[in-house]
């Protein structure tokens, strides 16, 4: 039903076409809201002229039609915007990814959450490209102004996501310790061996007052 309301809805703002230049319309304005191909639009097309919705007003050369809106199809369409209310079930690749993201570690979190950002910083660049162009339709700056807050929005949120992830990863264990060559059985010293070495090379405390006490005669002498 969507499809078919865009394609009233252009055919309603920008008078007469064919298929083709409804595709080409479609890719610069309603594709930033409802993405459509040639391979969906054409099929409905005939079915809306089926319907009454619209009407072949010419046919010229290689069966290239030109499209117009019926008087039908224009209570279709207003009846859709007056009395219609859209679908809010969710269904978002994104929200799921965001859902699911804790079964990842630290680092593959972020990196998941920082390609989201990339994804919603590129989507509100190229907005603010069209919206700056000043050549946007009056009929489509409010769902412009719509997709901009919504970028902006998203943008902000992995931002602090990624913040919050990087603030409860568990620090690295390693991190902060001088890097050492790790003992070996070969060169693992027993904790007795070398208490005994340590205590031959030091003399005793008696050996080491008469050692002290002979230089100091040695001294007086």
């Amino acid at each position: 039903m969507s499809l078919r309301i865009a394609l009233l809805g252009l055919l309603s703002v920008s008078g007469p076409a064919s298929g083709y230049d409804l595709t080409k319309r479609f890719e610069t304005s309603l594709a930033h809201v409802w993405q459509a191909g040639h391979s969906q639009i054409y099929p409905e097309l005939g079915k809306m002229a089926a319907d009454g919705l619209i009407t072949v007003e010419a046919e010229g050369a290689r069966g290239r039609k030109i499209y117009t809106i019926t008087p039908d199809g224009r209570n279709e369409l207003h009846r859709w915007l007056t009395e219609y209310t859209p679908t809010t079930a969710p269904r978002s690749e994104i929200a799921l990814q965001a859902f699911l993201t804790p079964l990842l570690d630290a680092a593959e979190a972020v990196a998941l959450v920082e390609r989201m950002k990339a994804n919603f910083e590129s989507r509100l660049q190229e907005l603010l490209a069209v919206r700056g162009l000043g050549k946007e339709p009056g009929y489509g700056r409010y769902a412009l102004d719509l997709g901009i807050r919504q970028a902006r929005m998203a943008a902000g949120w992995a931002a602090d996501t990624i913040a919050d992830l990087r603030k409860s990863a568990p620090p690295d264990a390693d991190a902060g310790h001088a890097t050492r060559a790790p003992e070996t059985p070969e060169t693992r010293e027993p904790s007795e061996s070398r208490e005994s070495r340590r205590n031959r090379e030091s003399p005793a405390p008696s050996d080491r007052r008469e050692s002290g006490g002979k230089t100091a005669a040695a001294e007086a002498e």
